[in-house]
């Protein structure tokens, strides 16, 4: 299962890549992936049949007890099914639809392609939080799905009004599965079923995820999203909207219902909210002339009904809204790719303006009538046996609530039949007055997917007898039945309550389509408010109030934000320190120092940070704070820990250098002071805020009443195949923090950029004819002949263009550093640029020195990076702006995310090739006259941070320094105009 899901990411990485080889075909390749899954899911019936689901387990961090669970049983294959094989069909729809020339196609071919493989891991996790990732990873793909047609004001609100609303039902689930399995003592769905726990707890924990549930299965009030969304391409709605993501909500419902069927908050909510929103959204669909939206409020209210049906907690009902799950979603796809035919051939949706449809597209027609026919529950459909099997299984129940339902559940499948007949009247019968629409024939690859998929329901209908015993191993978990003997899917079951149920169904719906314009007025006459308005509304009120709360609190100052937060810091951290008296438990005595040596570093430290308060100067400030942090290195290198000494010395010199790089957009000297007051005020919350921290490291040191683990850091460096005991925790031992940090720090990478400059910062290079120096080798360029004498200079390209006024001597010959160029004259130091350019080599040589014995001995591949990234530095200061850009031909991101990705890789290799995630493994390797070189997993994960360090000091650079020298150039050309204008004055 998860070589499955594995292929479904990696063939969505790779399909903006397919497109552009392959264009629109390219959906045919991708097809094949969700196909084998289906190959595979067929392939799981037999054992699964037989009482033996399929199941995986992978230990991903055992110490928390936290493993990769997945489970295949009966709900899960047909989900499974659904999801792959309607998935594989439409892929195959899509090479069709779209043309070569589809703007963002490649985007959508992996965008669709990863939501294929998040709803696959949905419905395959055995476990909570898993099935949690998974169901935010389809909100995420669903939003950018909806939003494909970015150019479009209403898709960009429909994709912002679907992720909104299903986020906020993403949450209240979060904290209701934590809730359970904290409850429950394990986060296992299975287990969680087979022996739930109950009480109060439960029920709001149930009450919780049946908000995220029926949010993302657009159930009342949570509905206004899903006819929103049908701005998206009709594949995203055939698929996200009624074969798959919608499901998700429903197979939610399905899954904890065996376990939990019988609480009320769980049952009376499905019920009550699933029934009121079939009828509904079906009496809205009477009125809708797009056919888009019949089809989507028909979805709406089809869901409703499922969600009733699985929520009652019944095995009747658990086996009559299993088989419905499954028809409706091969009746309800085919009829979205239908309307994208009709669409895609004429032009329009509105039912109004298509006449004549059902001669010039028969394949079409009759493909719709029978999907339609499933939808109206029309034997022998499979839509037919399923509501049959819902109108027997509340019949029997024998509560009066569920007869209640029923009757709501009758009301809302006369509507079906109703908007049902009004979809294939409006979609393809003659209409007086309206001549036949001009069709474009579809091809049979656009049509064979709607063929296939209304053939499925024919078939499920016909072959009723062997899906039973299949959906009825699901059915048998359920079981509550009321003392009833089970029931069973079948065609046929003699002259019966529920065939009269149907029949009245049938004939309800014929009446209201044949009064279809007093359904109409009367629809239109007492219509409920918009929910779509009554959404934008709340969104302004919030926003609105949002913004005036952001004027009241933030008011610009810097101090007093720090103030206020260091007030709350000392407030809330001082009292349980006052209360709890800790100063009088027994305590060691304070060590000052372990040699007198370590005094010298300590008193300079306290005094360049006494001196920062009293100097005006900024440069000034910003060394007196550089030698606080050299200070505290050398108090690391005193102590013997060489590997923090030398991270702390980089980082330190790093941090100087940005500054500094920031200062010359501010003033050289401070402000004028503040008031006394405030000056007092300023140094009483230091001196609480240093005392207090000060107090929390000693009492949290002298509180200890256990050994430290620290004992056991050489044995376990040892184990790890290193001699670094630092290293060794970063990579090994700790790697799950160095994962998060290092995530951290990609995303701070984007984050400062970003709010710092808002154009992109892929940006380099201002060159009249859109040159990207990432992309243009260096060349030579023959000189003129006043210029100077013949092949005399060598100049990147990307440079010629970028010189602009800048005046450079025709007799220089930049062996060094070509981007120098472009600096003006008194800006070079040619002294500065020799060294810098042999200095360059040494110190790459460095880092990739540190980063491989960073193992064994001091380094690693976070000490690597600085010190590549301090190489880049060096050539920047030398060189300038330009220099920067031709130092390093990749842009940051792409080393972010390349370090990143190898990162993630080595940690998911474990998994796939050891026992876990992040699981280490060691190899030595023998090569002549050498000897051997020990070679681990950790040394790829460290390349993955050197690559991401360098690629963050190289996105600080572009940023703080490429970005802020270009604008002090544009300032001074700019001031030069002024001048140059006035002069001419």
């Amino acid at each position: 299962m998860l070589w499955l899901l594995t292929a479904h990411f990696v063939a969505a990485a790779l399909a903006p890549l397919l497109v552009r080889w392959w264009g629109r075909n390219a959906f045919l390749v991708l097809a094949a992936v969700p196909a084998v899954t289906t190959a595979w899911a067929v392939a799981q019936l037999p054992g699964i049949m037989a009482g033996t689901p399929v199941e995986l387990t992978i230990p991903w961090a055992p110490a928390f007890s936290l493993e990769l669970a997945f489970r295949l049983d009966v709900l899960g294959l047909a989900m499974t099914l659904i999801a792959a094989g309607i998935g594989t069909l439409i892929l195959v729809y899509c090479s069709r639809y779209f043309g070569d020339a589809e703007p963002g196609l490649g985007r959508f071919a992996g965008v669709f392609t990863a939501f294929a493989g998040a709803m696959l891991g949905l419905v395959m996790v055995d476990d909570l939080i898993q099935l949690f990732v998974f169901w935010e990873l389809t909100t995420v793909f669903s939003y950018l799905l909806i939003g494909h047609y970015t150019e479009r004001r209403d898709s960009r609100r429909a994709a912002s009004m679907a992720l909104v609303v299903t986020t906020l039902g993403g949450l209240s689930l979060l904290v209701g599965v934590v809730m359970l399995g904290e409850i429950g003592g394990t986060y296992r769905i299975s287990l969680l079923v087979a022996d739930p726990p109950s009480g109060t707890p439960v029920a709001v924990a149930l009450a919780l995820i049946l908000v995220g549930a029926l949010s993302k299965s657009a159930i009342l009030p949570f509905s206004l999203w899903l006819p929103a969304a049908m701005q998206a391409p009709t594949p995203v709605s055939g698929y996200l909207h009624a074969a798959a993501m919608v499901k998700a909500g429903v197979y939610l419902v399905a899954r904890l219902t065996p376990g939990f069927g019988d609480v009320a908050v769980w049952q009376y909510t499905t019920l009550v909210l699933g029934s009121a929103t079939m009828v509904a959204a079906g009496w809205k669909a009477l009125r809708q002339n797009d056919l888009k939206l019949v089809l989507a409020y028909g979805t709406v209210s089809q869901l409703g009904f499922l969600t009733a049906i699985l929520g009652a907690g019944t095995r009747d009902t658990a086996l009559a809204g299993l088989a419905m799950l499954c028809a409706h979603a091969v009746f309800k796809a085919p009829l979205f790719l239908v309307v994208g035919i009709i669409d895609h051939s004429t032009g329009t949706r509105d039912l109004r303006e298509l006449s004549g449809l059902r001669t010039s597209m028969p394949v079409v027609f009759w493909a719709s009538v029978l999907a339609l026919a499933s939808m109206a529950g029309l034997p022998p459909m499979a839509g037919f046996v399923a509501k049959e099997a819902v109108f027997a299984a509340f019949e029997y129940s024998g509560s009066p609530v569920l007869l209640t339902v029923l009757a709501a559940l009758v009301i809302g499948s006369v509507l079906t039949v109703a908007y049902s007949l009004r979809f294939l009247w409006g979609a393809f019968f003659d209409k007086p007055g309206i001549a036949p629409t001009p069709v474009h024939a579809p091809g049979p690859l656009f049509t064979a997917p709607v063929v296939l998929l209304s053939a499925l329901g024919l078939l499920g209908g016909l072959t009723t007898r062997w899906i039973d015993p299949v959906l009825a191993g699901y059915a048998d978990t359920v079981a509550f039945n009321a003392g009833n003997a089970p029931a069973h899917l079948a065609l046929w079951h003699g002259l019966n309550f529920a065939l009269l149920l149907s029949a009245l169904c049938v004939a309800g719906g014929l009446a209201l389509f044949h009064w279809r314009s007093a359904v109409t007025w009367a629809g239109n006459r007492f219509a409920l408010p918009d929910p779509a308005g009554t959404y934008r509304r709340i969104v302004f009120h919030t926003v609105n109030f949002a913004t005036q709360v952001t004027g009241l609190t933030q008011r610009g100052s810097l101090p007093i934000y720090l103030g206020t937060t260091l007030v709350t810091l000392v407030v809330v951290s001082a009292v349980p320190i006052i209360n709890g008296r800790l100063w009088l438990m027994e305590t060691p005595a304070v060590r000052f120092w372990d040699t007198p040596v370590q005094l010298i570093p300590a008193v300079i430290v306290v005094l360049a940070a006494l001196w920062v308060l009293v100097v005006r100067g900024r440069l000034f400030a910003v060394v007196l704070v550089g030698v606080t942090g050299y200070g505290t290195a050398a108090l690391f290198a005193l102590q013997g820990a060489p590997d923090l000494a030398l991270t702390q010395f980089l980082v330190e010199t790093v941090s100087l250098v940005v500054f500094v790089l920031v200062l010359r957009r501010l003033p050289t000297r401070f402000s004028t002071p503040v008031l006394r007051a405030r000056r007092v005020w300023n140094l009483l919350i230091g001196a609480a805020t240093g005392l207090l921290v000060a107090s929390m490291a000693y009492f949290a040191l002298a509180g200890r009443r256990t050994d430290s683990i620290s004992g056991g850091y050489p044995a376990a460096a040892e184990e790890a195949g290193g001699h670094n005991i630092v290293s060794v925790l970063l990579v090994d031992v700790r790697a799950w923090d160095t994962m998060g940090e290092i995530s951290v720090l990609a995303a701070v990478a984007a984050g400062v950029a970003s709010l710092l400059f808002v154009r992109r910062r892929t940006r380099t290079l201002r060159t009249a004819v859109g040159l990207n120096p990432f992309s243009v080798p260096l060349a030579p360029i023959r000189a003129s002949a006043a210029a100077g004498p013949p092949d005399d200079q060598w100049r990147p390209l990307a440079l010629q263009s970028a010189l602009g006024s800048v005046t450079v001597r025709t007799d220089e010959r930049p062996l060094w550093l070509p981007g120098v160029l472009a600096m003006a004259q008194e800006r070079r130091s040619v002294i500065f640029e020799v060294i810098a350019r042999l200095l360059f080599p040494v110190i790459i040589l460095l880092s990739v020195f540190l980063l491989i014995t960073g193992h064994s001995s001091v380094g690693g591949g976070f000490a690597g990076g600085i010190v590549a990234g301090l190489g880049l530095i060096v050539r920047y200061l030398a060189g300038g702006r330009h220099e920067l850009y031709l130092a390093l031909r990749l842009q940051p991101g792409v080393l972010i995310g390349l370090g990143l990705a190898i990162a993630t890789g080595t940690a998911l290799a474990g998994a796939v090739l050891g026992t876990e995630i992040l699981a280490g493994g060691a190899y030595d390797l023998h090569l002549p006259f050498m000897e051997p070189v020990h070679l681990t997993s950790s040394l790829a994960f460290d390349v993955g941070v050197y690559l991401l360090v360098i690629g963050l000091i190289q996105d600080i650079l572009y940023s703080l320094g490429a970005r802020i020298d270009e604008q002090m150039e544009n300032d001074q050309r700019a001031a030069r105009s002024r001048h140059n204008e006035e002069v001419s004055a």
